[in-house]
């Protein structure tokens, strides 16, 4: 079985304020229809494509900064709105609302016993449009928080090759559960299997969204392709937005706003693995 990764991918750090609302002026908006479903996507770089799915409440300076991140590491960003406004640090309150909304969206479904988002068909269909658009071996994948599993529905579109899953907090109300239909699940591990490909997956020790249970239901679904790498809770950046401040109050994001963005943190060291992961897959001669 192969591993994650380890080469080294040279960042270019340009520091913003994560407090300020972030323009998205260097990405190319793009208003893309594919199921007969239209989203506005987020766009730039190239080299072989990444799908960077926002978490709650929408794509955030922090989310943004990650998107930076994989694009200077050589590969085309595509970055789906799928929440909130984008761009923007929301109150409290806007976030909180953000998040109802979602619950109750027909395009994810955030509670037990549902199956998989039926959102995970149009961002399969993207990855398809992505692989097509920027060539190379296939496509990368990163999910976060509310969409954190979405990478792995996503391994049913053969070009996704490098999924990774971050913070997966679906079913909200079942700290053991996948979020995804056993007969996908299945699907993907026969795939990770047959393909020689494995799933990176990032949670906090002390993450009450993301408990250690649901690790351990993917890696009894999956087996030891699914490689999961746990942070402790002092690794956590402590300065975050007002939504995160009341209502995410334990470590959680862990490639956003609970990374501390200084040399020789778990958290940089985890942002590093996933771009290496990325290239190792993506990158092939």
């Amino acid at each position: 079985m192969s591993n994650a990764g380890s080469t080294y991918i040279p960042i270019k750090e340009v520091k913003q304020d994560m407090h300020a609302d972030d323009a998205l002026s260097d990405f190319s908006a793009r208003e893309i229809t594919l199921n007969e479903v239209s989203k506005r996507v987020y766009v730039a770089g190239t080299g072989p494509a990444v799908i960077v799915m926002t978490e709650m409440p929408g794509i955030s300076p922090h989310v943004a900064r990650f998107a930076r991140w994989v694009r200077d590491a050589g590969f085309t960003v595509y970055m789906p709105s799928l929440f909130g406004r984008d761009g923007v640090v929301v109150s409290a309150e806007e976030g909180a609302a953000v998040f109802q909304k979602a619950c109750v969206s027909a395009e994810f479904r955030a509670f037990a016993g549902k199956g998989s988002s039926p959102v995970t068909l149009w961002l399969r269909a993207l990855a398809r449009l992505a692989h097509e658009e920027s060539g190379g071996p296939g496509v990368g994948a990163i999910g976060m928080c509310f969409t954190g599993n979405f990478a792995l529905s996503m391994m049913l579109e053969p070009s996704v090759l490098a999924p990774v899953v971050s913070q997966p907090s679906l079913p909200m109300d079942d700290p053991a559960g996948t979020g995804i239909e056993a007969a996908d699940l299945q699907a993907v591990r026969q795939r990770l299997e047959a393909e020689d490909l494995t799933v990176l997956a990032y949670r906090f020790a002390g993450d009450a969204f993301c408990r250690a249970q649901r690790f351990a239901a993917f890696s009894e679904a999956l087996g030891e392709r699914f490689i999961s790498k746990v942070l402790p809770d002092s690794a956590a950046n402590q300065d975050t937005a007002p939504f995160f401040r009341r209502y995410v109050t334990t470590p959680h994001s862990v490639v956003t706003a609970h990374l501390i963005d200084e040399a020789g943190q778990p958290t940089v060291a985890a942002r590093d693995e996933i771009l290496a992961f990325f290239a190792s897959r993506l990158k092939q001669a």
